[in-house]
């Protein structure tokens, strides 16, 4: 029984320090693309390793299996990348000129950035 509160333990303790680190690397790093990392990763590893401990707890010391944290796990693991994609594409639509992009490749195409520029949409921003 110590050997699974020892384990329950260890991964709270080490969600907790990916939690820290990654809000001390929100913080502390420059602009928004540096900080692109630390939340991501405080999410996936930190939520990670709590989930990790209740999965413990509940099949180890209760004796039953909960499928909650399971999907609680698959709904971070899929939206943690989307969310840092979202982040990615803001930054460059903020900061960034198409002229200033790299070179696209064979199609001359971004993602992110349309090679033409549309002149018959109105601008409302100013209304």
């Amino acid at each position: 029984m110590f050997i699974i509160e020892l384990l329950v333990a260890f991964f709270l303790i080490v969600s907790g320090i990916f939690g820290f680190v990654g809000s001390f690397g929100m913080i502390k790093l420059k602009d928004p693309m540096s900080r692109l990392h630390a939340p991501t990763k405080a999410t996936t590893l930190g939520v990670g390793g709590v989930l990790l401990a209740s999965i413990c707890h509940s099949v180890l010391i209760e004796d039953k299996l909960s499928l909650h944290e399971l999907l609680i796990t698959l709904f971070l693991f899929l939206t943690a990348p989307i969310t840092a994609l979202f982040i990615a594409k803001w930054h460059i639509h903020r900061h960034e000129k198409p002229s200033d992009l790299p070179d696209a490749g064979e199609d001359e195409l971004w993602a992110t950035h349309a090679v033409e520029q549309v002149e018959d949409v109105p601008d409302h921003s100013k209304t």
